[in-house]
């Protein structure tokens, strides 16, 4: 199933049968778990990468970023709040987790990936290593 042509979703759900049809019809919304992954794009150069995620409704504390073994985990919780005066009917996503992983070669300096989280948009910018950046070698004539 997907929601916009590029998220998709995966359900969890720890009851089965016909617990897991109840919630499917809407009986017990609030109790499933929905886990999107986020749209992401990526763009590079001779300096690094530069990865943006859409995470709307994602505030910083509820984002973790975190690299392991050579991977980069981003896991996010949105709140999604109902206005005042207004009673929830239906709700399709409600409270989403954002989950997705990439693997980084031993190119980029993990340790100086820098993260900003601007208007629904998580923003990395994940630089090459020093020794791992092109650079132009001189020729001399002789």
């Amino acid at each position: 199933m997907t929601m916009n042509d590029r998220t998709e979703v995966a359900e969890r759900s720890s009851e089965t049968g016909a617990a897991v049809a109840r919630q499917q019809a809407g009986a017990n919304a609030g109790a499933r778990r929905t886990t999107l992954t986020p749209a992401v794009d990526i763009f590079e150069d001779g300096q690094g990468v530069t990865l943006l995620a859409d995470l709307p409704g994602v505030s910083r504390e509820k984002l973790d970023i975190r690299v392991q073994d050579n991977r980069l985990y981003i896991e996010a919780e949105a709140v999604v709040s109902t206005p005042s005066g207004l009673r929830l009917q239906h709700a399709e996503v409600q409270d989403p987790h954002f989950a997705r992983a990439f693997t980084l070669s031993g190119n980029f300096d993990t340790s100086r990936i820098d993260a900003q989280l601007r208007d629904g948009i998580l923003k990395l910018n994940i630089p090459r290593r020093d020794e791992a950046r092109p650079r132009r070698i001189a020729v001399t004539a002789g």
